[in-house]
């Protein structure tokens, strides 16, 4: 959340709402991203979507974007900034670590 409002943009913080709902709403150049954040310190074991979560992700019609890493963010925001498509820049909808 420091990284993306350090970049500039607006951060709601939405993951009290459960049912699967991502743990943030960005707004970044006029557009609105559903972030699910994951911390990437973790085994992948435990990195993985809830079930909650999974369901959400799959009849969610918009942009969600599973974020690991400060790295992650940055790559995000230059994407949304140089005017690429945010499913062209992350066709599977995550950002996955290797």
């Amino acid at each position: 959340m420091k990284t993306f409002r350090a970049l500039g943009c607006s951060v709601a913080v939405t993951s009290a709402v459960g049912a699967g709902f991502p743990d943030l709403v960005v707004g970044i150049n006029g557009l609105n991203i559903m972030v699910e954040i994951k911390d990437g310190a973790k085994p992948p074991s435990e990195r993985r979507l809830t079930p909650a979560q999974v369901d959400f992700h799959g009849y969610w019609r918009g942009q969600i974007v599973v974020i690991e890493t400060v790295d992650q963010v940055i790559a995000l925001v230059a994407a949304v900034r140089g005017h690429l498509s945010v499913s062209r820049a992350f066709p599977s909808g995550t950002i996955s670590v290797a």
